[in-house]
């Protein structure tokens, strides 16, 4: 007897979006090993996880290749993950003003290993590469300019890594004596106080206006 089950018909795939495409292109540009991943995330954002070594390269050909076509960076970032053995990622925001479309480039790094500056094709991130060393100690070789940005010069530490303590490792006061502001290790005081946590109102024998009510039922009676 012969088989009369129709054939299975296999569904198309869907056809890429825009920003799909983009990734599949940036991918498809640069050689083997530049780029680890891509994607696109929550609110149809392009990302892309690349080599730290190669970044100087992607960065120029994601600006000049007309496909792409990224002439600005419109910010730069950190995050910290203190369990990974390269615990930063930079994160960096691009915009292409002419096809617009914005892609977000991530790298790793430790605290010891630089990162190839970009300040070389984007002039603008000088000022965001140097708020990612002061708030997280991210070396950034090639930058001229690397200096603190949000603390102060003599400032210890990187306040938005994640085991910087919550009240830091100096304090800051002027002193009348010397008629200079001086730094100190930080000084937590607290006068001792005994707390017996009783309720206000448990140790009070007579509410508040109540010889009111007694004085009243004396009148009456």
């Amino acid at each position: 007897m012969a088989d009369e089950t129709l054939p299975t018909e296999i569904a198309e795939p869907a056809p890429l979006t825009a920003l799909e495409q983009l990734v599949a292109d940036v991918i498809a540009a640069v050689p083997a090993g530049v780029i680890a991943s891509g994607r696109v995330v929550r609110g149809a954002e392009a990302e892309i996880f690349a080599a730290r070594d190669a970044l100087p390269a992607l960065m120029t050909m994601l600006r000049d290749d007309p496909r792409f076509a990224f002439n600005q960076c419109v910010d730069l970032c950190g995050v910290d993950w203190p369990g990974r053995a390269e615990r930063f990622e930079v994160v960096y925001n691009l915009l292409s003003l002419q096809l617009n479309h914005r892609l977000r480039v991530v790298i790793t790094t430790d605290a010891a290993t630089p990162v190839p500056s970009v300040v070389s094709i984007w002039p603008s991130a000088t000022w965001y590469e140097r708020e990612a060393w002061d708030m997280y100690g991210i070396v950034f070789e090639g930058q001229p300019d690397l200096r603190r940005i949000l603390t102060d010069y003599g400032f210890e530490g990187h306040p938005l890594r994640k085991d910087f303590p919550l009240t830091g490792f100096v304090e800051v006061r002027y002193d009348p004596e010397r008629q200079a502001v001086v730094y100190e290790p930080v000084k937590l005081q607290q006068d001792f106080r005994n707390f017996d946590f009783l309720s206000p109102w448990e140790g009070m024998t007579t509410l508040p206006g109540d010889e009111k009510v007694h004085l009243n039922r004396i009148t009456r009676e």
